[in-house]
């Protein structure tokens, strides 16, 4: 996989970002969706200099997105907890 599935999101939504978000200057909390997540489930600040390294970081792979939105929510989720600190 090379691009976002269509109508997904599931990257804007599931984890946490601590650093600041053009409209969200704390970061976001996990399962928050995104004020930077468009109708269209794609990320309106997509290659803009504000859009946090943590998104960047984040690239489509068979791993993470899994063969629907469904399983790369429960894939980001898993991470989310395997990465949060004690």
């Amino acid at each position: 996989m090379t691009t976002c599935r269509d109508r997904c999101g599931a990257c804007c939504i599931a984890p946490s970002i601590t650093s600041p978000i053009p409209g969200m200057p704390n970061g976001k909390p996990a399962g928050v969706r995104c004020i930077q997540l468009g109708e269209d489930e794609r990320c309106k600040i997509f290659g803009h200099p504000d859009r946090p390294a943590f998104c960047a970081g984040l690239q489509p792979s068979e791993e993470m997105c899994g063969s629907s939105r469904e399983q790369a929510i429960l894939w980001l989720d898993e991470l989310e907890r395997a990465t949060a600190p004690l």
